[in-house]
């Protein structure tokens, strides 16, 4: 992969205005001004969601999840499990559970038994075992312990022992388990927890993932490029292993990394409804999902879209909204309110793509996304139209429209016949 070391994407004076304000003070040159790119994000946060992660200062990261704050589903386990607890069976949560998102995205129930799916997050969440139990123990879904080798969390060098500080990134980790779980039930989890949100440190983590033996890596996190992201482009580029990252949550302007690295599988966002249509639901690009032209960053020889001229983000995409979001169990109290939540974000999405990556169980056919953009891969991703995350004069750069647009890429999973 070569990375550019001169921004390429021409931006018009409303968005130079908008890169001088997010764009980090290590950026070598200023953007031209010869193309009209994004004047504003079609997304404004609700009162009712909140950021998980706070803005990250120069070479952190910071996470994606964002979290209802309207919401609040108790402790403890919910559904038929319950009875074992409290002597009778209670209502599951509010949100999306395995089984909505497994007939939404025509999943099936087994498969991904010799997959690992690797998690990397910043910092330690002490519950994240226990948390996961409630989960799936919820939801039906089988047992993935440390006892029984489903389960493993490490530190960022590989040892279970010492482990970081907490980051404040629970629910984002509660949030990537419980995601990896819903799309692929037997698929293993490695959760690795870098000291902190350094970029130089989740990056080394990602390499310890593969180290361990991940098949597929989900990085729910980002900092908007700029000069020096490619120190950590080797990080992420593992041939045989499918590595996956989140597109953003701030709607259509400056990619990130790690998703525009052309070796990363960019997962945009969507908002998934429940309807009459003959699939039962229906998808539309969610205003939050991050899209956008890199300036940094070369155009792969597989992607084709006319009107960028450097890496274009997403590759693909699965619900983010919080509105419709998923139900992610994380009793941690420094994280809010703690118990039952619904959450949202590209953080949801990422997470569960690498899910169903590792339940079709091809990870090799994946050394960047470049399988998504074949002719063949059509029938097997649902073609999100509809919706937009930025104004672009309805462009597919930040519009839903029929084929590739930038919210949700070449589309959310169809069964497996694309993965």
């Amino acid at each position: 992969m070569r990375l550019t070391t001169r921004p390429r994407f021409r931006l018009g004076a409303a968005a130079v205005g908008l890169a001088a304000l997010t764009a980090t003070a290590s950026m070598a040159a200023p953007f031209s001004t010869a193309y009209a790119g994004p004047v504003e994000s079609a997304h404004t946060a609700s009162s009712a969601v909140r950021d998980v992660c706070g803005a990250a200062k120069a070479g952190f990261e910071r996470c994606l999840a964002e979290v209802r704050t309207d919401v609040h589903g108790g402790l403890g386990v919910r559904g038929r499990a319950a009875a074992a607890v409290t002597g009778q069976a209670s209502a599951l949560p509010a949100g999306f559970g395995p089984a909505d998102l497994q007939a939404a995205y025509k999943l099936p129930a087994t498969g991904g038994a010799n997959q690992t799916v690797a998690i990397v997050d910043a910092g330690d969440d002490a519950s994240a075992e226990a948390d996961l139990a409630v989960y799936r123990s919820s939801y039906g879904l089988p047992a993935c312990t440390t006892a029984n080798g489903c389960f493993r969390k490490v530190n960022q060098s590989g040892t279970a022992s010492p482990l970081p500080a907490d980051q404040g990134w629970g629910i984002e980790i509660a949030l990537d388990v419980d995601m990896v779980s819903a799309a692929c039930p037997q698929c293993h989890i490695l959760l690795v927890e870098s000291d902190d949100a350094y970029s130089r440190n989740l990056a080394a983590s990602v390499d310890t993932a593969v180290r361990l033996g991940a098949t597929e890596v989900s990085n729910s996190y980002g900092a908007t490029e700029g000069n020096g992201i490619q120190a950590f482009a080797g990080d992420y580029a593992h041939p045989g292993v499918a590595i996956f990252a989140s597109s953003g949550d701030s709607g259509y302007g400056i990619p990130i990394i790690p998703a525009a690295y052309s070796s990363v599988i960019a997962v945009g966002g969507t908002s998934l409804t429940r309807d009459s249509s003959a699939r039962g639901w229906s998808e539309t690009a969610w205003s939050g999902a991050g899209s956008g032209c890199s300036a940094w960053i070369d155009k792969p020889t597989w992607q084709t879209d006319p009107d960028c001229p450097g890496r274009m983000i997403a590759d693909v995409s699965a619900d983010a909204d919080p509105s419709s979001g998923p139900a992610v169990y994380d009793s941690d109290p420094y994280d809010g309110a703690p118990g039952w939540v619904v959450t949202g974000g590209t953080s949801v999405a990422s997470p569960f793509v690498a899910g169903v990556v590792g339940l079709a169980g091809n990870p090799a056919k994946f050394p960047n996304a470049s399988a998504f953009y074949a002719p063949s891969a059509a029938a097997g991703l649902n073609d999100v139209v509809g919706g937009r995350n930025g104004s672009c004069e309805g462009d597919y750069l930040c519009t839903g429209v029929a084929g590739y647009d930038g919210p949700t890429g070449m589309g959310s999973p169809n069964g497996l016949s694309a993965f």
